[in-house]
């Protein structure tokens, strides 16, 4: 691709880990820069840090409006990540105190529970193993759903809904409309046993919420519900997948990280930062006024993306900021965002890094990828990135 003619947003869609580095030579020449739409229109492409900053904070930017744009939402507007301020306050307000740093570290020994109940049985079972199988899935599952109050039974049923959820290109609408009803249908009957019989977890409060003191409705408690239990362990599992392979891959990283357990809630940070997760541009958002975005003028109706990736790696911001630094000092990257639409697990999400990632270290400092490279089969056409299964090995010896 050249800079001679019009870039389309879609061409920077990955599956694998890698970064298009076109977009790196974008953000050099013009971090806020214009690209064609899917429905063939211009919208702006940010991947500048600081105009992506802007773009994220600024309420001129609006997820509301961006609906059924171009790389949008196809989903209703009563999702969590879909709202613009007052809605998106109120709603998000009757989850948020799930995932205080009070709480988050309330969670820690039950984390660390299950991680050595998951590894202990792993490691009874030997070599080889599916990391993804053994760990990287049923960790985040098993807390989102302790934490919701899904009964165990039902852990698993959602899995094969999410991924059509979660589709850019993998699935036909049809395919997202019955993962949709099918999701909905679920919730429904969760809420309706929260309702029959409270308990001391975040859905009978969401349920009271609504039925009580009014605070959301019908639809967005459905939603609210879909959300948090597809982002409370899809986003999560992905990336603990992907922080283990690219260090594995990276053996001097690995080794250092084993010898050095105190440098790991950095180098999870330069990990979030250099690692992406999303498979694209991000979520389209909709200027409401003329506005000026790192020297060009935005107008009102204008589709912006922004590419947290891309920013994430912007040298005014991230000195060599295209290489894996685990040690970095000042990190201030934008893997779970900014401004209100700001990750609301991140907390629980960096506890299960560490948690997760820690134990490997600690445990398997001898673990290792058991295939080659052409054998692992990455997912495709999602908008998030990772592996179906990451097939590791270790030395029977060195426990």
């Amino acid at each position: 691709m050249t800079m001679t003619s019009r870039p389309s947003a879609g061409d920077f869609s990955r599956d694998r880990l890698e970064l298009d580095p076109e977009l790196g030579r974008i953000r050099r020449g013009a971090p806020v820069a214009r690209v064609r739409l899917a429905d063939g229109t211009d919208g702006w492409l940010v991947t500048g840090w600081a105009e992506a900053r802007q773009v994220l904070a600024d309420p001129a930017f609006s997820r509301a409006r961006a609906v059924g744009r171009p790389r949008g939402a196809l989903r209703r507007e009563t999702f969590l990540t879909d709202m613009d301020p007052p809605e998106h306050t109120r709603v998000r307000r009757q989850a948020v105190r799930a995932f205080t740093h009070r709480r988050v570290r309330e969670l820690r020994p039950r984390v660390e529970e299950i991680t050595d109940w998951l590894l202990d049985r792993m490691e009874l079972d030997g070599a080889p193993a599916d990391l993804v199988e053994r760990l990287a899935l049923p960790l985040p599952v098993t807390v989102i759903c302790e934490l919701l109050g899904v009964p165990p039974a039902d852990r698993f049923r959602f899995q094969g809904w999410s991924d059509a959820f979660l589709s850019v290109s993998a699935y036909a609408a049809a395919d997202v409309a019955a993962a949709q009803e099918s999701l909905d249908a679920y919730l429904g009957e969760l809420i309706a046993r929260r309702r029959a019989a409270p308990a001391d977890d975040l859905l009978s409060a969401l349920v009271h919420a609504h039925d009580e003191d009014g605070e959301l409705t019908s639809t967005e408690l459905i939603d609210l519900g879909i959300g948090l239990l597809i982002a409370g362990y899809e986003t999560t599992a992905g990336q603990i997948t992907n922080l283990a392979y690219t260090l594995l891959t990276r053996r001097d990283d690995w080794l250092r990280l084993a010898g050095r357990p105190d440098l790991l809630p950095g180098a999870i940070e330069e990990l979030l930062r250099f690692v992406p997760l999303g498979s694209d541009t991000g979520m389209p958002r909709v200027a409401t006024r003329d506005i000026e975005l790192g020297g060009v003028l935005i107008c009102e109706g204008d589709t912006v993306l922004v590419a947290r990736a891309a920013a994430n790696r912007d040298e005014r911001v991230f000195p060599d900021g295209e290489t894996l630094v685990l040690d970095r000092a000042e990190n201030p990257h934008l893997a779970f965002g900014h401004g209100i639409h700001h990750c609301l697990g991140a907390h629980l999400a960096r506890l299960e890094l560490q948690v997760a990632l820690g134990a490997l270290l600690a445990r398997f400092p001898t673990l290792r990828v058991a295939v080659p490279e052409p054998e692992l089969r990455w997912k495709q056409g999602l908008s998030v990135r990772g592996l179906h299964r990451l097939p590791v090995t270790w030395s029977e010896a060195e426990r």
